[in-house]
């Protein structure tokens, strides 16, 4: 199995900034074992889970970034199957990944070419293929990104596709040629792959044909897609053009038909693709494109994939969740530090602040007449955009209306053809009447010729008749009329074989009777009779031919009307495209009058904007110009702090240095970004203009807390801090000056001015005191730690005191039985109470970063409020000493080797501690979180607890301790006077000692204050200290000891009971 050794370092820098380490850590160790087993060197289809688990990758980081930077580190050039099964992966990715993958291959578009290529020009099974299904793979990625429309599983609905296909007919022609494109790849695959099943002799039970034959199953999603757009696209081109343009068309796709069919029949009878989808069938024959009904007859291919069965495994989280930073949190922290210490520089307001404020109130004047014409013109383009959306539609249904027209033109000229073929058949028909009469007038006239010689014959038979009486008396003139009637009937034979060679098949009869009589007149002369009977037949077809004649004749006039008819309908229609050629051409010369009109209204429509935008982009600069020139000022008012004596007595901390170079840095990157909109787009300088004003604030507070915090500073560092001072104020003029002018905009170079900012920051994270022994970035773990360790201490305090209470059973009995009893329950009762507290103090803790961390982890939460995370983890200390403290005394009261004063002196710390991590929690939550009312219903139970325990601890004592009955019977007044003497001087000891370890108790907790203040506070100095040098801070004390709290800002003790209140600091 091929592994993929490295992981990338780039991959984990493009995680979202929610997310937890360990959470993408997972992640892309999920995505590399996945990607490893999908694609490696065995003769094996992929697995559906390994492929389901990178898909579902895409969609967790909403791109391939991922998958591309582990493929791209899978050795392509040394295995054909590895490349064939990063195709059928990336084919897989394309269709059911993130829509962004599409433009995460875009980029991967030259390593697709390359492998393709190389195994092109080798000779192997799996390269052949691989080549093949490269090319694929570019043609549906070029496809996808140059129509957007369809995504990369081409499923779209009918309405989608008519948008995507337009109106114009130039669009859907070329829309149908990329479809075919697309599909002769698909086919191509896809007989590649049979062939060489075949060549193989491969089945497809077997790992090596299933290997060649799963890329198949998207293949078929494809094609049925295509399929189905193809039909639509081809009946809506036959729609709009003739049949002739589109025979190519109709050729390729009954070619890819053919195809198609051939491979949805042989990919359905292999039992591999019987289990995992259902193939649909195509008809018989392609559709007929030159009927517009059979379009209702199309039926869309719908491929099935079968539901598989769940595996056991449980479905990444894809829910992305991201809190941005509120808008107001810099606004809110300023108010809060301001009412905390008070104004940077004292509470009176000096020219600065004034000229400032004034700039503001300028820059908001500015601001509204920007906002005003940025209305006005905004109205003057919508009110354009109006018009020309107007214009374009009329122009559109010009469009439309000259379409119909050349559509009725169309038909006009095809019903004209229709005419005119109509015309040529009558006049065709004519020629043949003509024709028909023209035979008919000849076999007229050969009639007439045959009827005279028939009269003829009957006046020479007659006329033999009477010559045949004297036939034996006049033998020699019956010879010669013999002689004469043999040469008569030789002219009539002669006369009749010439009437039979022109009368055709019709008078094949007569000439048949008129040799019968020849024969019968060669004869003998008495068979005359049968003559008559010829000539009596030879009458009846005559007849017949009148007949005919007449129906000829009818037939022509029949002709003769439709010819004259067709004519008149031809007159008709000719004069009916004459008007409709004269409205189109009327109606072209309008379109165009108005076009030309439109044109001229639509160019000073034009002029007028730009002259707008050109006032508006001059307005835009000078509004920049201005807040240059301002900006300018105050960074010169910055850089004169440098050298001025009266600000060397000004102050300030390395922490709040810090703070200043970050949030200029940041001002920095917006700087950047404004002023890469306003290049893009000049009419819009707003955002620049902000990040400016932001930039000339930000870098001026850095530069003049930088000078101050160099007067507290070591010599070197502080030489080096003014000099990188210096060099950032020079900068920044030198951007501020590039600024104002308009052939330096180009070469403004904003991010110059980091350099020397971050080594300000630098510099300020170095003049930090490092009095803490803990890390900023570590301050995150140690809260959990801390509050999972006070937890646990309160666990162990309730275990401890249930144990206690059992052994005080056994061990007493009667009162001391009833106190103990009576006391450990006070103890239980008060560290449930305090167990509750801290849940709910660390579920508002929860709730605090939450909403406040934004795009941020939680470590750069903590650190980013380092004092408030100090302060809460103090707290939680405090809590964890204080039930460690209490146990101990409770069991030193149970075993009575302890006082009863120590266990009241614990309760009252308790108290206070966790009043300090109430306080310490209250801090940054929302007043209206129900978090925070919860936890003050807790803190009110704590204390009520805890007073318990002081009760119950002071009635315990006095039930214990054994009270002496003052009996002064016995006593004479002498001995009366000595012991109330001795009596005073106890009680003046008593209280000069109460009085002492009270001051004690004072000088205790201010020492304490101040080593509180050193370590959470390791930022501030004391006024009377001259050296800025840090100071060495106290380590942090174990769970058990007693923890550092903040000092309070009087340090003054409340000497009534020698209690004190601690304020968080943060």
């Amino acid at each position: 199995m091929n592994s993929i050794k490295n992981v990338p370092a780039r991959v984990l820098n493009r995680r979202p900034g929610h997310s937890l380490e360990a959470e993408r850590e997972q992640f892309d160790k999920t995505q590399a074992i996945s990607i490893s087993k999908a694609i490696n060197t065995q003769e094996a289809p992929v697995k559906e889970k390994h492929a389901r688990r990178i898909i579902l990758g895409t969609h967790h980081e909403k791109g391939a970034f991922t998958f591309w930077s582990y493929a791209i580190g899978l050795p392509l050039p040394s295995s054909a199957i590895l490349s064939w099964k990063f195709c059928h992966v990336l084919h897989k990715v394309l269709r059911d990944g993130h829509p962004n993958v599409l433009h995460d291959c875009q980029r991967y578009r030259s390593n697709i070419r390359e492998i393709g290529d190389l195994w092109g020009h080798l000779h192997d099974r799996y390269g052949q293929l691989v080549n093949i299904y490269t090319k694929l793979l570019l043609t549906k990625i070029s496809f996808h990104l140059k129509h957007p429309q369809f995504p990369a599983g081409l499923e779209v609905t009918d309405e989608v596709l008519e948008k995507a296909a337009g109106t114009d007919i130039n669009n859907i022609f070329q829309l149908t040629v990329e479809m075919f494109d697309y599909m002769d790849c698909e086919l191509k695959l896809s007989e590649s792959v049979f062939r060489q099943l075949n060549t193989a002799i491969a089945v497809s039970q077997m790992s090596s044909g299933q290997c060649r034959l799963a890329p198949l199953i998207q293949v078929i999603q494809d094609c049925s897609h295509l399929y189905h757009y193809t039909v639509k696209l081809m009946f809506k081109l036959h729609s709009c053009l003739p049949a002739d343009t589109l025979q190519g068309h109709r050729d390729r796709f009954h070619e890819q038909f053919h195809s198609l069919r051939n491979f949805f029949r042989r990919a359905s009878d292999m039992l591999y693709f019987k289990r995992l989808i259902q193939i649909p069938r195509l008809p018989e024959g392609p559709p007929n494109f030159l009927r517009a009904s059979a379009l209702a007859e199309h039926i869309k291919p719908v491929v099935v994939i079968p539901e598989e069965a769940p595996e056991d495994e449980e479905p990444e989280n894809l829910i992305e969740i991201s809190t941005g930073p509120p808008a107001g949190e810099p606004a809110v922290v300023a108010d809060l530090f301001e009412q905390t210490f008070g104004p940077p520089n004292g509470s009176v307001k000096d020219d600065r602040d004034l000229q400032i404020e004034a700039l503001k109130r300028e820059v908001e004047m500015l601001r509204s007449e920007l906002d005003k014409i940025k209305l006005e013109a905004q109205r003057f383009i919508a009110q354009l955009k109006g018009q020309v959306n107007a214009l374009e539609a009329e122009l559109e249904e010009q469009r439309k209306q000259k379409q119909k027209a050349l559509v009725d033109n169309e038909q006009l000229r095809h019903e004209l053809a229709q005419l005119r073929a109509a015309q040529v058949e009558g006049e065709r028909n004519q020629g043949l009447r003509e024709e028909a009469e023209k035979k008919a007038s000849a076999t007229e006239a050969r009639y007439n010729k045959l009827k005279e010689k028939h009269s003829e014959l009957i006046n020479t038979h007659a006329e033999l008749l009477r010559k045949n009486a004297d036939t034996a008396k006049q033998l020699t003139v019956t010879q010669q009329s013999q002689e004469e009637v043999a040469r008569v009937k030789e002219q009539l034979a002669f006369q009749v074989e010439q009437v039979k060679r022109e009368s055709e098949m019709k008078l094949e009869e007569q000439s048949d009777q008129l040799e019968k009589i020849k024969r019968e007149l060669e004869a003998k002369a008495g068979e005359l009779v049968r003559v008559q009977e010829a000539l009596s037949r030879t009458e009846q077809s005559g007849s017949e031919l009148s007949s005919r004649l007449d129906a000829l004749s009818a037939d022509r006039d029949e002709l003769s009307r439709v010819v004259r008819q067709r004519e008149a309908d031809l007159l008709a229609a000719q004069s009916l495209a004459r008007e409709k050629e004269e409205a189109l051409s009327q109606e072209q010369q309008r379109s165009s009058r108005e076009r030309d009109e439109l044109q001229g209204r639509l160019a000073d429509k034009e002029s007028q904007e730009q002259g707008l935008q050109q006032r508006l982009l001059d307005e835009q600069f000078a509004m920049l110009r201005a807040t240059a020139v301002e900006a300018r000022r105050i960074l010169q008012d910055a850089v004169g702090k440098l050298d001025d004596p009266l600000h060397l007595r000004c102050t300030s901390s390395p922490d709040y240095l810090v703070s200043r170079a970050q949030a200029a840095l940041d001002a920095v990157s917006a700087l950047e970004k404004g002023h890469a909109q306003y290049l893009t787009s000049r009419a819009d300088a707003s955002g620049l203009v902000a990040a400016l004003t932001r930039f000339s604030h930000l870098t001026a507070d850095t530069i003049v807390h930088g000078s101050a915090t160099s007067h507290l500073a070591p010599t070197d560092p502080a030489d080096r801090l003014i000099d990188t001072c210096r060099e950032c104020g020079a900068r920044a003029l030198e951007l501020v000056g590039q600024l104002q002018e308009q052939q330096a905009l180009l070469q403004a170079r904003p991010g110059l001015v980091r350099t020397p900012l971050q080594g300000i920051l630098q510099l300020g994270q170095e003049l930090k005191p490092k009095s803490l022994d803990v890390r900023q970035e570590e301050l995150g773990a140690m809260v959990d730690k801390e509050m999972a360790a006070t937890s646990a201490a309160i666990e162990d305090a309730v275990r401890r005191i249930e144990d206690m209470m059992n052994q005080a059973r056994h061990a007493s009995s009667g009162v001391k039985l009833e106190v103990n009893e009576r006391i450990l329950n006070s103890c239980t009762d008060l560290m449930k109470a305090i167990r509750l507290l801290v849940t709910t103090s660390t579920s508002l803790q929860k709730e605090i970063v939450e909403s406040g961390r934004g795009a941020a982890t939680q470590q750069e939460f903590y650190a980013k409020n380092s004092r408030w995370t100090e302060g809460l983890i103090s707290a939680s200390k405090a809590v964890g000493w204080g039930a460690t403290q209490l146990v101990e005394s409770a069991d030193k009261v149970v075993l009575h080797t302890g006082k009863y004063e120590e266990l009241i002196v614990c309760s009252h710390e308790i108290a206070a501690s966790t009043a300090q991590l109430v306080a310490a929690s209250k801090v940054k939550a929302d007043k209206h979180s129900p978090h925070l009312s919860r936890l003050q219903e807790c803190s009110r139970r704590v204390n009520e607890m805890a007073a318990n325990v002081v009760a119950s601890t002071k009635s315990g004592q006095e039930q214990v301790e054994d009270r002496d009955t003052m009996d002064f019977s016995g006593l004479s007044l002498i001995k009366l006077k000595k012991q109330e003497m001795e009596t005073q001087v106890r009680a003046l000891e008593l209280e000069k000692t109460l009085e002492v370890e009270r001051v004690r108790l004072g000088e205790l907790r201010r020492q304490h204050y101040l080593l509180a203040g050193a370590t959470g506070a390791p930022g501030e100095e004391e006024p009377s200290q001259p050296s800025a040098a840090p100071r060495s801070g106290t380590k942090k004390p174990p769970l058990a000891q007693k923890p550092s709290v903040a000092p309070r800002q009087d340090h003054q003790l409340d000497k009534k009971d020698a209690s004190y209140t601690a304020q968080v600091v943060n």
